[in-house]
């Protein structure tokens, strides 16, 4: 009996996820629509969570587009740059992630009254090309 069990559970799952993987038992329009709701760091997780939840995710470019035309706000150069040479939206947003978060901060002043490099927070720095430290200077001298 419990071969048995084994057996349709093994079936059942079909190689789609597990059986608390809803994710697979949903159309992909509602599936998409479920993580369309998170951040860019819940979207990495949930992704991680399981088989079916990753396949869900990864295929589907549009749950990418979206928050990587808000990073495109910041980073507007490097997003077009990426496009251009042909990248996923996912791979396009998770090369410029955490530089537009850092760029941001600095663009906005947040570190404009910093005394020395020591006083800088740990995640304040990003390697950043030229042009980007230039983008931050001009912005620092108009203030």
């Amino acid at each position: 009996m419990d071969a048995e069990r084994a057996a349709g559970r093994d079936s059942a799952e079909g190689g789609r996820g597990g059986l608390g993987d809803f994710v697979s038992a949903l159309p992909p329009e509602i599936s998409s629509r479920i993580f369309s709701g998170l951040d860019v760091e819940s979207l990495c997780h949930a992704s991680l969570t399981c088989k079916g939840w990753h396949r869900a995710i990864e295929s589907n470019e549009r749950l990418w587009r979206h928050p990587c035309l808000a990073v495109r706000a910041v980073c507007q150069r490097e997003i077009d740059c990426d496009r251009g040479n042909g990248y996923s939206w996912k791979i396009t947003l998770l090369r410029n992630y955490w530089k537009s978060k850092v760029k941001q901060e600095w663009l906005s002043g947040k570190y404009s009254h910093i005394p020395s490099q020591f006083s800088l927070p740990e995640k304040s720095m990003y390697p950043m090309d030229v042009d980007t430290w230039g983008e931050i200077l001009e912005a620092e001298l108009e203030r």
